[in-house]
């Protein structure tokens, strides 16, 4: 594997096939092997497994509402002069999956492109790579450690077998900033921030806690994670984790987790809410914040909603963001450096 980010200049086809040929802003050649030996060697470990991969559609008709990821939306026509709807790119297979885990399909994995709004910077680009899978009868302790052990064999010299750390969410706070998650009010959120000398700039959501946690996380504790060793944070309050069960002894808090190396984060995971009312509550609820923050509201997958209906066993699954690992692999500063072809090279 290289150790070093790839320098820009040698990131075009011209090297290599001619001076005429195009130039492009994406991954050099060594990079582009790297990735797809280290996507080999993801599917031999859901082989080793008894997972098993599937393909599902990008395009849906409704979709998991989130108060804040927004799904591009594509115009289809049934034949010429038929009848035109408007369709959903995916921001994740989630819904899709956990229909044919209804089904009975058993631990799926999947190798997929996912797609956002709005989001585009050194480690987001609006179409992107997740690896996302599912596991009947895993809770989300045990989903952790199955990420941690396919992350030490895509990423050995980072994440040794073992050697992560499981963090609480509500822990962290109060060893690093003294602060009670749960327990707060925004006030002093704000003042923590002030005393920490955060900087905000342009508009905020001042009364909303989750924003202020968010923040507190992002520009004073995420750097930090997983620097020495990978580290799992779990179990999130409740309001920031949508598709999650609620903790048996704290329903203020959720069942979900993420993985930081190095201050990046790589995975969302859940211990997977079975309950189609309460989900349906929960996505009502974020279509309702998206009309306060501005956002147009999204339609609801219905089909998943009836999947739940139908039954999902007990599982974990977890998304993780496989632009991200090939970044820590190789040493890229940016997830231009991983891809093929950038946003802006399309």
């Amino acid at each position: 594997m290289c150790s070093r980010s790839i320098p820009a200049r040698a990131n075009t086809l011209s090297e290599s096939t001619g001076k005429d040929a195009e130039r492009r802003r994406g991954a050099a050649h060594e990079v582009l092997k790297l990735r797809a030996g280290m996507l080999a060697q993801a599917r031999d470990f859901f082989a080793g497994r008894g997972i098993l991969e599937v393909e599902t559609p990008l395009l849906s008709r409704g979709v998991v509402v989130d108060r804040y990821l927004d799904p591009p939306v594509c115009g289809y026509s049934h034949g010429a002069g038929g009848q035109r709807e408007s369709l959903y790119l995916q921001t994740s297979p989630e819904a899709a999956m956990k229909r044919l885990l209804a089904a009975g399909m058993g631990s799926i994995y999947q190798v997929g492109h996912a797609f956002r709004e709005g989001e585009r910077g050194r480690l987001h680009n609006p179409e992107f790579t997740l690896i996302e899978w599912y596991r009947p009868g895993l809770d989300h302790h045990a989903l952790m450690d199955e990420v941690g052990a396919l992350l030490g064999q895509l990423l050995p010299r980072l994440c040794k077998a073992g050697s992560w750390e499981k963090l609480s969410y509500r822990q962290l706070f109060r060893d690093r900033l003294g602060i009670d998650p749960l327990e707060c009010e925004v006030g002093e959120l704000g003042q923590a921030a002030e005393s920490l000398g955060v900087e905000i700039h342009g508009d905020f959501p001042w009364k909303d806690k989750d924003a202020w946690l968010d923040l507190l996380l992002s520009t004073r504790l995420q750097e930090d994670l997983g620097v020495d060793h990978p580290v799992f944070i779990y179990d999130y309050p409740a309001s920031q984790a949508a598709l999650a069960r609620l903790c048996p002894d704290e329903p203020r808090l959720a069942e979900r987790f993420e993985l930081y190396i190095g201050g990046l984060e790589l995975c969302n995971g859940y211990h997977e809410l079975l309950d189609a009312a309460e989900q349906r509550a929960r996505f009502e609820e974020a279509n309702e914040q998206r009309r306060e923050d501005g956002r147009q509201p999204l339609a609801l997958d219905e089909k998943l909603l009836q999947a739940l209906e139908a039954g999902l066993p007990e599982c974990s699954g977890v998304a993780l963001g496989f632009d991200r690992v090939v970044m820590l692999a190789c040493g890229a500063q940016s997830i231009d450096e991983v891809l093929a072809f950038p946003f802006e090279d399309i």
